[in-house]
């Protein structure tokens, strides 16, 4: 894995500084620590971090083609670029390394902007024509791979793998989106295209960026998307061993590597299935590790060690305490922007713990939003059955009001909080998804938001970024819409953003064979009776294992990798998290109602509510914003175009 970094210009070819751009690269040396390059020229310069994986001895960059007129900086890997090289050899290009990166210079002279839909694998790149004065941005189909931009004041397109490689810039507009701030309050993450400075961008999955010198900065193009027909006839049999044969190829490509290799074993469906099948295909035991925590409601190693037996890996756990909050502070340099999903802890540690044994690591990230593996997947389809029985003009008023008299039940599950299922059937599918997987419901971040705040957002909600996506879903399926607004929105925002980001801060490599999109595309042209059917979610790929793992991880309650904040927030970090929450930093950006900011705190800590959720979103805000420079912060009390300055 690697890192890039680059600076165009968009409208003539000044020279750029080079210490700037050295900067740029040396904030991402995580990413690469082994190897650094750059390409300067009049109007360009290019900038790389190279985690060596593949050609080891040769397979630098930036990397040229042929006569040196076209350049590429690539983060990722192209699982395909074997099937590739005699076909482009055969147009007659010519290959002077064993790297997957050259096939993206040849491809690009071969087929242009359309190469992409040629390359198999998680990729973000930057390729340099000079011929035709052209910069080409890249991302692969599900976001794997991260791909910051941003358009300067002076006619300068900056990009890079992180948003830390655009704030070395010095003209970077550093204002905080207040949309940015609605979303994140939402969701958790501030999902693409947007990023927290209103000044940068990120590039959407699936898309491309083609600048060509002396024109403006167009719209990115999107070149793939996923559709879900469902009209697969195949029976539950065939089916369940396609999908085994197809998850053994995408595994398969995933294994290739000239550095030690191996997989997180977490204990759940996923992971188990992607060891399963590197088992099957590799000739000695297979590199497992997992994260055990000290608190048993959390821990899964007893059935990562099942599987680790049974396929004889060469296993290695580590135990977390439950008191492993070390990391907040650590986490909002990693993420650079507002990032609440708190399993980023884990992910880090385990992260940390494979490093030491392997440089490339395969994960089951991704099974859960093509299979239909959450359990909100089964609860919405509940839902929508008793939404069906009666028009959204009848439910509306009568659940609207039954959702604002019922008491709130925080501590029953979800199933048996009224207040909450009256709130989803007042609310159309969209509306209703949307509300369950919110941090911050809609009114409690109206309650949370400062009038000044609520007049920048003039009306805007973050369910528009549910509403954008729906409108292109193509399916009018229940649980298939739901799965499609993840792909674009949960998949690449929390999840790849996670992983990425804790894997490359040990230089780590993590590869994602539920990913691989052909599988992706298969699997949603099957119906959703073999994905969801009654109670059991990912009910396909379930059957399809059972010879391959044990009935006790096939079929128990799925945990996930959870932290106990509620305890922490009573406890060990009860002080930090009230002073984070009631200090100077967030009430200097006059975004928040200080009332609702106390009664979160004081109703938590005394156990009335349990408000883990809020607090911690407001605790890595506040991390992210010491981390951006809180020192500058512009009060947002000042009128409607006042902006929050970092």
């Amino acid at each position: 894995m690697c890192g890039i970094a680059g600076l165009f210009d968009l409208n003539g070819k000044r020279d750029f500084p080079r210490e700037l751009v050295q900067r740029m690269n040396e904030v991402q040396f995580h990413r690469g620590p082994d190897e650094g390059g750059f390409l300067f020229e009049p109007g360009v310069a290019l900038a790389h971090r190279r985690l060596s994986i593949i050609d080891l001895a040769t397979g630098q960059q930036p990397l040229f083609n042929e006569d040196g007129s076209v350049a590429v900086v690539f983060n990722g890997e192209i699982y395909n670029y074997a099937e590739l090289v005699p076909e482009l050899e055969a147009l007659g290009h010519r290959f002077h390394t064993r790297s997957d990166t050259e096939v993206i210079v040849h491809a690009w002279e071969a087929w242009g902007a359309s190469c992409v839909s040629r390359f198999r694998g998680m990729f973000a790149f930057a390729l340099y024509d000079r011929g035709q004065q052209t910069l080409f941005l890249a991302r692969d189909r599900l976001g794997v791979k991260p791909l910051f931009y941003a358009e300067l004041p002076d006619g300068t397109l900056a990009f890079g793998s992180e948003l830390k490689v655009l704030m070395q810039h010095p003209a970077l507009d550093r204002r905080i989106d207040p949309l940015a701030v609605e979303e994140y309050f939402a969701l958790g993450y501030v999902p693409e295209p947007r990023c927290i400075f209103a000044g940068a961008r990120k590039l959407g999955p699936g898309e491309t960026l083609c600048v060509r010198r002396g024109e403006a900065l167009p719209r990115p193009h999107a070149y793939w998307d996923v559709h879900f027909t469902l009209d697969n006839p195949v029976s539950l049999e065939d089916a369940s061993a396609e999908l085994v044969e197809r998850l053994r190829e995408s595994v398969r490509l995933r294994m290739i590597s000239e550095v030690p290799l191996g997989a997180f074993l977490s204990g759940g469906v996923d992971s188990s299935a992607v060891v399963a099948a590197m088992a099957g295909l590799s000739d000695g035991p297979v590199n497992t590790c997992a994260i055990a925590f000290a608190d048993p409601a959390f821990n899964e190693a007893e059935f990562a060690r099942m599987v680790a037996e049974r396929y004889r890996t060469n296993h290695r756990v580590e135990t977390v305490e439950s008191d492993d909050f070390e990391l907040i502070d650590r986490l909002a340099a990693l993420y650079d922007e507002p990032y609440a999903d708190s399993s980023a802890i884990p992910t880090w540690r385990v992260c940390q713990l494979a490093r030491r044994h392997v440089t490339v690591a395969l994960s089951g990230d991704g099974g859960d939003e093509s299979l239909g593996g959450y359990r909100r997947y089964r609860l919405h389809l509940m839902e929508e059955r008793l939404r069906g029985t009666m028009p959204l003009g009848c439910r509306r008023p009568l659940f609207g009001l039954l959702g604002r008299l019922y008491p709130k039940a925080d501590w029953a599950p979800r199933v048996l909080r009224a207040k909450t299922t009256f709130q989803a059937l007042a609310r159309d599918s969209v509306q209703a998804y949307f509300h369950s997987v919110s941090i911050l419901r809609d009114q409690e971040r109206r309650r949370l938001f400062s009038p000044a705040l609520r007049a920048q957002l003039g009306g805007y909600e973050a369910l528009e970024v549910f509403r954008r996506h729906a409108a292109r879903a193509d399916t009018d399926d229940p649980l298939a819409l739901v799965q499609y607004l993840d792909l674009k929105t949960y998949l690449v925002g929390d999840i790849n953003t996670k992983v990425d980001r804790a894997s490359m801060a040990h230089s780590l490599e993590v590869r994602e064979p539920l990913m691989d999109h052909p599988l992706v595309e298969w699997l949603a042209t099957l119906p959703s009776a073999l994905k969801v059917r009654g109670n059991e979610g990912k009910f396909v790929f379930k059957k399809a294992l059972e010879p391959m793992l044990p009935a006790e991880v096939l079929y128990r309650p799925k945990m996930g990798f959870a932290v106990p904040l509620a305890r922490w927030f009573r406890g060990p970090l009860r002080e930090r998290v009230r002073e984070a929450v009631l200090g100077d930093t967030l009430a200097a950006t006059g975004y928040f109602d200080r009332a609702t900011l106390t009664h979160l705190v004081d109703a938590h800590q005394s156990g009335l509510r349990d408000y883990s959720a809020p607090l911690w979103t407001l605790l890595m805000f506040e991390a992210f914003l010491r981390n951006a420079g809180a020192g500058a912060l512009t009060p947002a009390g000042r009128g409607a175009e006042a902006v929050c300055h970092v």
